[in-house]
């Protein structure tokens, strides 16, 4: 094995630990029963914790579901958005381009929770307070940009040359953006729909003001526990919490290492 190799595995494995070690101490606590200072571990263990976070009766199964949903949702819609308005922003200047972009970048230069104070507000007028679907056109506020700008992005440095050559063989716009377009952009668009995902996925405060404690995530949960003292039903909450992001990272690593080797096969000879 190569010094290369083993300098590479050493940097995941540093990288891997740095991401877990925070993790280790809500593990314990998760399944602590009786732990007092100035014990260095649990005198006693307790399932309790998850017993009542995978118990039907609770809480905690809605607040997955709704998480999952309203995310996914965020992120599909915001890719479908996203895409021809990055691809029409990496174009060439046009007259008020320059405020269209700042427009969308606004909502992360104010202040969140100016911002869903006035969402709050809209979202009254047209009946879509304290619903799921105020929730998911709340969190596209913060999603959208990021998305934007990202595929702006990534249609800045793409060869139009490859769109050129497939549309002068007969291919339709729709056929060379399915066959053409998107896989040669496929590991961009993953990464922008995981931060799109990992955004809407962290959502509190617009969560709990368009949600008005009728639509319950995750994130609104977990602080409702953490101010509960309750630790042992907090940490279990926070690893539930934390299990489907580290997921999604490590599929999308995943993917993306196998859309590498696939490109790297298909320039062999």
């Amino acid at each position: 094995m190569s010094w290369r190799i083993a300098l590479h595995r050493a940097a995941v494995g540093l990288i891997v630990l740095a991401v877990l070690a925070p993790l280790l101490p809500l593990g314990v606590w998760a399944f602590s029963g009786r732990w007092l200072f100035p014990a260095l571990w649990p005198e006693a263990w307790s399932w309790r914790a998850w017993a009542y976070v995978v118990a039907p009766q609770s809480k905690v199964p809605a607040a997955l579901w709704n998480s999952i949903s309203v995310a996914l949702s965020v992120t599909i819609v915001s890719v479908l958005i996203g895409l021809p308005a990055g691809r029409t922003l990496s174009g060439p200047h046009w007259r008020g381009k320059s405020l269209v972009i700042f427009l969308f970048i606004a909502p992360t230069i104010v202040p969140v929770f100016a911002a869903a104070m006035g969402i709050h507000v809209v979202l009254i007028r047209f009946g879509l307070a304290d619903t799921w679907a105020g929730v998911v056109l709340a969190h596209l506020i913060p999603v959208l940009p990021y998305m934007i700008l990202l595929l702006a992005g990534l249609f800045a440095n793409y060869n139009t040359d490859y769109d050129a050559q497939a549309r002068s063989l007969g291919a339709t716009r729709w056929q060379v953006f399915a066959h053409v377009t998107l896989p040669l952009m496929a590991p961009g668009v993953w990464i922008s729909c995981l931060f799109a995902f990992l955004i809407s996925w962290n959502q509190y405060l617009l969560t709990v003001l368009v949600g008005g404690g009728r639509v319950v995530t995750l994130p609104v949960l977990l602080f409702a526990f953490a101010q509960s003292g309750d630790l042992p039903l907090t940490a279990a909450l926070s690893l539930v919490f934390v299990a489907p992001a580290l997921v999604l990272v490590a599929l999308t690593a995943r993917a993306l290492a196998g859309h590498a080797t696939a490109l790297a096969e298909m320039g062999r000879p």
